[in-house]
Formats: structure tokens, sequence, C-alpha cells
């Protein structure tokens, strides 16, 4: 035995039978690609075959009260396809619209796998960058492609996203009265049920619905006759004495949020928020409007309560500037408007690096189509902070199946490829779409107040 042979055997003997392969490329005998050849290519290394998309709809609903927009997505695949959330409540004929003319139009043909490609087509399709019709749509197609995806790999969503960092999902979950007194006992009630982060509001938003008093502008028939009043002086004394009151019955383990919901005048809320300072918010929301996002420097300097922003916001770009300053503490984000899972994620990676924690948007006008979409975004980001929780009705069942669940206070996904909720089209047909919106809230002098 010459020694070339020698030292080819005691290799072979240190690295095993398993690679002998590679070895003997090494020494002159089959090379890897041939080795390959001969035992078959690994089914990881044949990758899917294209699937192309073959049409993209929207179906509309409504059947717990609010219009729910979905996007369908069928490929040339038979069986496959990708559902995706769109909803836009206050103009969700428009999305219709939108989905079924230009939508459909711009995808048919195009790789159902290529999601980077086609959410950057869409955005600029239209040459003027998106509004929140627009957006709706392409939040829709995204989610739908990334539903696609996950079925195709076999894999939830939340794997392809980099797999679980926590069971479950801390939702916080949405508590009031018209007194103080009323507020704590709805506190009550939902700690019984496992809840550790609860919203507190003192009547709707803004105290709409907390008096009983008559405005002037009703008064004088000025305005629409459903046209709701906000007391703002009533508003901003409200909410100090019922972050009190509520501390002092629930004590301090709660985690108490508030959602100002821009109401006010920007000092007014700096004002109000620097005085709840003391009973430790988990997060006070939307203090400021989009149009006065210059405060939210001044509102830093006075005040360390932790503050949620961005669920009005329209466009990935609005989040940057606000959040490189540190601006907000938590990532307030509509995932079904900023233009879906695609850009939510990458926010979301933003946030990680200026220590910024997700607080995705998650109100009773979003279908549980997305829904699920914020779950597997919030099961798989580290910088997760907190989820908005749902409850389905048994109609939303009847329609969509596969549903995220509540548990104590967690969100859990369906275990299954893709988002994990399906839809039942003919019962959703039961329950058609309107075209009215109530937001109209006003002054005393019968002035409209911004949401």
């Amino acid at each position: 035995m010459n020694k070339l042979d020698q030292s080819r055997r005691e290799t072979l003997k240190m690295l095993g039978f398993g690679s002998s392969a590679g070895v003997l490329g090494l020494f002159g005998g089959p090379s890897t690609a041939e080795a390959r050849e001969q035992q078959g290519t690994p089914r990881y290394a044949v990758g899917l075959a294209p699937v192309k998309i073959k049409s993209v709809k929207a179906i509309a609903t409504a059947p717990q009260g609010s219009n729910l927009i979905v996007v369908k997505v069928e490929t040339t695949e038979p069986g496959l396809y990708g559902l995706g959330c769109a909803t836009f409540t206050q103009r969700a004929a428009a999305v219709v619209v939108a989905i079924n003319t230009y939508l459909n139009e711009f995808c048919v043909g195009k790789d159902v796998d290529q999601i980077e490609d086609m959410w950057q087509g869409a955005y600029v399709s239209s040459y003027w960058r998106n509004g929140p019709v627009l957006n709706n749509a392409l939040s829709g197609l995204d989610q739908a492609l990334w539903d696609i995806k996950g079925k195709r790999a076999n894999m939830p969503v939340y794997q392809l996203l980099g797999g679980k960092v926590r069971f479950a999902i801390p939702c916080y979950t949405h508590a009031g009265g018209n007194t103080p007194e009323a507020a704590a006992d709805s506190v009550k009630k939902f700690m019984a049920e496992g809840f550790k982060y609860i919203r507190i509001q003192q009547g709707g938003y803004g105290a709409v619905g907390a008096t009983a008093d008559q405005p002037d502008f009703k008064v004088a028939n000025f305005g629409g006759p459903t046209d709701n009043y906000m007391n703002e002086r009533l508003y901003l004394k409200s909410v100090p004495k019922m972050f009190e009151v509520v501390r002092k019955e629930c004590g301090d383990e709660i985690e108490l949020l508030h959602d100002i919901h821009e109401r006010v005048q920007p000092i007014d809320a700096i004002n109000m928020i620097k005085k709840v300072e003391e009973y430790r918010p988990f997060f006070i929301e939307d203090p400021f409007s989009p149009e006065n996002m210059k405060w939210f420097a001044q509102l830093r300097q006075a005040t360390s309560v932790p503050i949620a922003m961005g669920e009005l916001f329209n466009n990935i770009n609005e989040f940057k500037e606000p959040m490189v300053n540190q601006w907000f503490d938590f990532i307030r984000i509509h995932v079904s408007q900023i233009g879906g899972i695609t850009p939510a994620m990458k926010v979301a990676r933003l946030g990680e690096w200026f220590n910024i924690r997700t607080a995705w948007h998650g109100p009773g006008d979003v279908s549980p189509v997305g829904h699920a979409a914020h779950a597997h975004i919030d099961l798989a980001v580290w910088n997760f902070g907190i989820q908005e929780a749902v409850q389905f009705s048994d109609k939303m069942k009847e329609v969509f199946s596969g549903c995220p669940t509540m548990n104590k206070g967690y969100m859990s996904v369906n275990e299954v490829p893709g988002l994990g909720v399906d839809i039942n089209e003919k019962e959703a047909a039961k329950y058609p779409i309107g075209t009215k919106s109530n937001w109209q809230v006003r002054k005393m002098d019968g002035t409209l107040i911004r949401p």
C-alpha cells in the first residue's frame, strides 16, 4: 500500500462513510455532483415549480356590522389560493373596485413567490404613491401572497418570518364606563378573565357619551343629526381622575393603557399626560394627529410616559423620522393599511435598532385574516410590545374558519400552513357591506374635531 492509499483510508476512517463522496472528490474519486446524481437529488434541493397568479378578487362582507374586505388570490395550481385583509371600512366599496379592476389586471400571470417585487411594483404602478384605498388593496394582496407562500412551504407564516420567540401573544382589551368607578369595575371583570393589560376609557373616545349635556350646535340645528359632541375640558379633567380611581381599586400590577385618539390640542395633551405619569401608564396612544408630528419632541421633554403612535400613518416612510428620533415607544401600525406583512416587518426590524416595540392596531373593523397576519408577525419579532385583543361573533366564525383564539389574555394562531384562516364565500354573501360611516365629532360651537 503506497502512502497515498494509506492517507485516503485514514481520512475516510476519521470522517465516516457519510462524507465519503466529498472526500473521494478531493482524492480523484467521484465529484460531489456525480455522487449527488448517483444518490438522487435531495428533496430540499429540488425547489418548488413556479406557480402563477390566475386571478385576484375582493370578497366583501359585514357579519359583525363593520365592513370587511378580503383579497383572494387564486393560482394556476388547482386548489391553491391565498387570503389577505384589505379592509378600509369607511370606504370599503372603493377598495373593492381597486382590487377587482386594477389589482387583478396588474397581478395576473405573475409568479406568486415574488412578493417583494410585486409589492414594489404595485406601490408605484399608479405613479402617485399610495393613498388609503390603494394601500388597503396592496395590503390584501401582500398578505394573500404570504398565505400562499406558507401553504407552499407547508409552514405557518410565522415560521417563514423566523419562527416563534414567544409561546403566545399577550393582548390588551378594552374597559370603560361613564364614571371612573364604572371603568374600575370593568377592569376588574377583565382581570378575572386573565388579562394583564387593559385600556381604559371613560365614555367613548374623548369621553364622548359620558355627559348628557345638550351642545349649543345641536340647539342651533347645526351639523348632522348623528354628529357626536365632545366636551374637551370635561375629558381632560376626567382622565387623570379615572387613572387614580382604577389604580386605587385595581392595584399596581395591572398594566393600564389609554387612547387620546388625537382629539385635543397638542399642548392640552401634553399637560394631561404629565398628570397621569404618577399612575404609570403602559402607554398613552395617539396624543397628536399626523398633522402635528413635531409636537412629539416637546412631549418627550415634558414626560417619561410611554407613547404609542402610527395607526393613521398611510405610508411606510412616515415611520422613519419619528423612530430614528425615538419620539414614541410603540409602533402603532394598522397592518392592513400600511401595505401588509412585507412593510410591517421592515418597520418592526427598524424598531429593534431604536428599542421601539410593536403594538399593531387590531380593532373590530379588521377581518380575521388581518388579525391572523398581526399574530404571525407578533410571534416572530423580538421587539414585540403588545397586541390589541379581538373577539369574534358566531356569525363571524361562520364566515371565517380558523380565526385566532383568545385564552387568559393571550392570542394564538391556527397552527396550519399559511395564515390559517379560510373564508366561506357563500356565508360571506349573506352579510352585504354598506357605505355609511360616522366619525363626526364636534365642539360646543359645532367645530369638527379631527381623529
